[in-house]
């Protein structure tokens, strides 16, 4: 018979065993390792960045030049373009993400819910090379002979809001980039809401039904206060893809250096100008310097985003 272990034979709490010590160095060199990661990328776009810096001042953050023979630059134009066409992308995106994971987890039928999730995740799975073709191929064909026209024939003469839809028809442009960034990032968000919704115990919600709530109600008092936090990830998640995407923006946005407040206008983003212009920059040149201090501004701006989801998320105080 196997002795029953007491007290005095089991292992002290206290005591680690050589295994456990091999584990926590592991798991704490690992995320020592993603910081001085993250330190090493923004040292290096920063020292890159800094003869853009110099030469340019704060003037750089401001100014819509961008010409290599005279050898002035400027970021405001890739800043806009990459801000406008990211927000533009989550206004369309958020809804329908919310109406695909709402649908998936509270009124698709069963045997229905998986093809619908594999769909998803394969939508995830498609290269932005890709989506960039299929947004020069067939999107742009589509905004040029149908979508742009309709909107300039009939809401380009409104007062206040119609500088937003002047210009012609090209099919390229802000709103046609937000669309195909809009494509890239709904699976990334439903994927995200859809797990979340599904980890909301059962009895909350069978408590919500017994007392009568339908199940919009449900969905608006019991799983987005419960998902709150994790959807509100999600979505920054899918910004933050957003914010980076290089190919498929440079497929339609029209790669244009002026800020267009049409969002029919040409434009360019961080990531597509970097693409553009890389390839023909000189090492040591004022211009790789300038295109590394645009990395370095667009890692700002996801910093700034992530800090600002970190703001709204913080635990509210009783009072």
């Amino acid at each position: 018979m196997q002795q029953a272990v007491t007290a005095d034979t089991a292992p002290p709490r206290g005591r680690s065993s050589p295994g456990d010590a091999i584990f926590a160095t592991t798991v704490r060199a690992s995320g020592l390792f993603v910081l001085g990661l993250l330190g090493a990328i923004i040292v290096v776009l920063a020292i890159g960045g800094m003869k853009a810096f110099r030469a340019f001042g704060p003037g750089f953050l401001i100014s819509t030049d961008w010409d290599p023979v005279q050898m002035v630059y400027g970021a405001a134009v890739p800043i806009f373009g990459t801000v406008v066409t990211s927000v533009l992308a989550l206004l369309m995106a958020v809804p329908l993400a919310f109406g695909i994971a709402f649908y998936l987890t509270e009124l698709a039928p069963m045997w229905f819910r998986r093809p619908v999730s594999t769909a998803i995740e394969l939508l995830a799975a498609i290269p932005s090379i890709v989506y960039g073709m299929w947004g020069f191929f067939v999107i742009v064909p589509i905004m040029a002979q149908y979508v742009e026209p309709f909107f300039i024939d009939n809401l380009s003469d409104l007062p206040v809001i119609g500088f937003l839809f002047d210009g012609a028809p090209f099919g390229t442009g802000i709103l046609t980039a937000a669309l195909i960034l809009a494509v890239m990032v709904i699976p990334f968000i439903a994927a995200t809401m859809r797990d979340v919704f599904e980890t909301v115990p059962a009895v909350y919600k069978e408590s919500a039904y017994g007392l009568g709530c339908t199940t919009w109600e449900v969905v608006r008092s019991i799983v987005l206060p419960y998902t709150r936090t994790s959807v509100v990830g999600g979505i920054m998640l899918g910004l933050g893809r957003a914010l980076g995407e290089t190919m498929a923006v440079t497929f339609v946005i029209g790669n244009t250096n002026r800020i267009s407040y049409s969002l029919f206008g040409p434009g360019n983003t961080i990531a597509s100008l970097v693409a553009l212009e890389f390839p023909e920059s000189q090492s040591g040149s004022l211009k790789l310097s300038s295109l590394l201090a645009l990395g370095f501004i667009l890692f700002v701006i996801s910093f700034i985003v992530l800090a600002v989801s970190r703001f709204l998320l913080r635990p509210r105080l009783k009072t």
